[in-house]
């Protein structure tokens, strides 16, 4: 074998055994669940809850919720939480927290729903909080988890339930792909708060805003370390092909501060479903801090569409 061909496999070979390292070390570094130093720390539905208040106070009163719990397609024990509303209603709100949040971090909006007269329930996503996993999906196998719970809302409330679905951050990009699956006519709408547009258009951004660097070859790369550790590739979990099979009224919500999940990608999932729809911009707004911003201008907001298509 002559030389230079020994030289440039060599050096293929350091290549792939650096490109694997890099994969395995960003697959760590987004997938694996773990304290992120680069979140805020303190945004409702994302990695924490904010200092005590009364939604929070009232939210984790034992005597106002109850523990449901089921075992996911693939064989993960899933858990939620259920907190009945005032007065019996057939109306019940499905949450879906941020990334690194839990259940115990909605309890914002937990409280605005169930103001609103609703049954609330506040899953926690595979490999956060109290349900089991060790990574994390970004809304892509948890569309299918949302779907079992949909089918235990039914179940427990009855057949004349009104679902309504609603997510924050990554929990607005699950709502958004669970919106593509066939979902039963009891879901009647969806509002979804600053989800991305893709997984590999989320992280790709935040690979230039956070280390400098370009999408290749590390996405790709850290896509089939995905695949085979977690089971799905980056560039399944889309957002916008989810929504091109939507059928169900959805509300976009967006700050146009937003510099994490950029507010570019508002347009880009409003535009890619066909169905009723409103879009709601908070002027100055940073990542999942509409309701923040304006508290009272948000919930009028909600209400509003919701009333449109729920009795």
């Amino acid at each position: 074998m002559k030389r230079w061909v020994k030289i440039l496999i060599g050096v293929l070979a350091v290549v792939i055994v650096g490109l694997v390292f890099a994969g395995n070390y960003f697959y760590n570094y987004a997938v694996v669940p773990s304290e992120k130093d680069f979140l805020a720390g303190d945004t409702a539905g994302t990695d924490k809850e904010r200092t005590p208040s009364q939604e929070s106070t009232w939210f984790t009163d034992e005597n106002n919720r109850t523990l449901w719990e089921m075992d996911s397609t693939d064989g993960l024990k899933l858990s939620a939480i259920y907190l009945p509303a005032e007065s019996k209603t057939n109306k019940t709100a499905i949450l879906a927290h941020g990334y690194m949040g839990t259940a115990e971090t909605m309890a914002t909006f937990a409280k605005l729903y169930h103001d609103l007269g609703y049954n609330v329930l506040a899953p926690d996503a595979r490999g956060h909080g109290k349900s089991q996993g060790d990574y994390i999906g970004f809304g892509w196998p948890e569309r299918k988890d949302y779907l079992q719970w949909i089918d235990r809302v039914l179940t427990e409330n009855g057949e004349d339930e009104e679902i309504t679905l609603f997510g924050i951050s990554m929990g607005g990009a699950t709502v958004m792909m669970t919106s593509g699956e066939d979902l039963p006519k009891n879901v009647k709408a969806i509002v979804e708060d600053c989800g991305y547009a893709s997984v590999t258009g989320e992280l790709s951004y935040q690979l230039k805003e956070l280390f400098n660097l370009p999408s290749f070859p590390l996405i790709p790369v850290t896509s089939v370390v995905t695949k085979v550790r977690a089971g799905y590739f980056f560039g399944e979990a889309d957002a916008i092909k989810q929504l091109k099979n939507n059928k169900t009224p959805m509300l976009f919500i967006h700050g146009d501060g937003d510099t994490f999940v950029p507010y570019t990608m508002l347009d880009e999932v409003y535009e890619a479903t066909d169905v009723e729809k409103e879009k709601y911009v908070v002027p100055g707004a940073e990542h999942a801090k509409a309701y923040d911003t304006d508290p009272a201008k948000y919930k009028e907001v909600v209400k509003n569409f919701l009333e449109k298509y729920i009795d």
